[in-house]
């Protein structure tokens, strides 16, 4: 059996964990962004919250999870109207890396050739989209993938589907997935088009104070020494930790967003300079998610605060008159505009 670290157990990175908690708790946040140091944690959040995550309802032997309740692909919906009713099974969430080599029939698919050449028929082998579809899409050095993937990657996380046309076949199935990528913004800057993607964007730094530096390794000797009895150790609170994001899933439509925090949310993202209004609707939506994890009935401006840096320091327009880093703008203009 292979072991996953515990999301609670791991220490620090605090902006991180929140970033990715909201995206698992509304995925109309948009993916998430990491940038910044090797070794800090990253692959192990995604892979944690996934584990985490309550086991989902799909179609029995359907390649791409469809919810039996939800909208279905093609196959599951041609037997629905046969009158054969999908089983339904329960899954994982699944997380899918996406290499940076990849081909791209890896990714979108492609033709069965064995298939077409041993029957005749045209089958399609669904790709890398197909399996992340209704879970988590990880790419590592994201601001290395070639161009001809982030176009593709832009087109499917607009749309929510896939569409692959090989060789006189025609397919169209659902992927809608949590885009999360990292990177060290050292070896290369990310696109404009694919970061305009991400809902949120977290910057990370290897702990610099020795109790933290101590804590991160005792906790990764531990877990590689014995994984079934570190798990077991953080099992009570990995369970609570679970009942708060089925209840923030619950509770986030829900959720009320008075207009003088709208107000408040619009005012700051013209004082930051943000590029179009997607900063608007990915602050609120993330505060609107925040609030349903704290168990608050409504948005208030400290949800903004807390959420506003990871939501809005990708989109700051460049400004060459003024040398501080984007996060340092942001949280400079939230001191001016929403104060403590």
């Amino acid at each position: 059996m292979g072991w996953t670290f515990p999301f609670s157990a791991i220490v620090g990175q605090d902006e991180m964990k929140r970033a990715i908690l909201v995206a698992a708790i509304d995925a109309s946040v948009g993916g998430v962004l990491v940038f910044g140091d090797r070794g800090t944690g990253k692959s192990t959040a995604v892979r944690a919250l996934a584990a985490l995550l309550p086991k989902m309802n799909a179609v029995a032997g359907c390649p791409y999870h469809c919810d039996p309740l939800g909208n279905l692909c093609s196959d599951c919906a041609a037997r629905r109207g046969a009158g054969r009713a999908p089983k339904a099974e329960k899954v994982g969430v699944p997380v899918v890396d996406l290499p940076l080599g990849a081909t791209e029939d890896r990714v979108v698919g492609a033709l069965d050739l064995e298939r077409a050449l041993a029957h005749g028929v045209k089958a399609f082998e669904p790709g890398l989209l197909a399996r992340a579809n209704r879970g988590f899409l990880y790419i590592d050095e994201v601001n290395l993938l070639e161009d001809h993937l982030v176009d593709l990657l832009i087109d499917v996380a607009a749309s929510g589907e896939n569409v692959v046309e090989r060789e006189g076949l025609s397919v169209r199935h659902p992927a809608r997935f949590v885009l999360v990528g990292s990177g060290n913004p050292e070896e290369g800057e990310l696109r404009p088009q694919l970061l305009d993607r991400f809902g949120l964007s977290v910057e990370v730094r290897t702990p610099t104070d020795l109790p933290t530096r101590i804590e991160v390794v005792r906790r990764r000797d531990r877990f590689e020494r014995d994984p079934a009895g570190f798990v077991a150790q953080w099992q009570k609170e990995e369970d609570k930790l679970r009942r708060r994001i089925v209840k923030a899933r619950e509770r986030v439509g829900g959720i009320d967003t008075p207009d003088a925090v709208l107000e408040a949310a619009s005012k700051l993202c013209l004082a930051v300079g943000t590029d179009g209004l997607r900063g608007e609707l990915t602050l609120i939506r993330a505060a609107r998610a925040l609030a349903a994890f704290d168990g608050d009935a409504a948005v208030d401006a400290g949800h903004l605060r807390r959420i506003a840096p990871s939501a809005l320091r990708h989109r700051l327009r460049r400004d060459p008159l003024d040398e501080a880093g984007s996060t340092s703008r942001v949280e400079r203009v939230l001191a001016e505009q929403l104060p403590a």
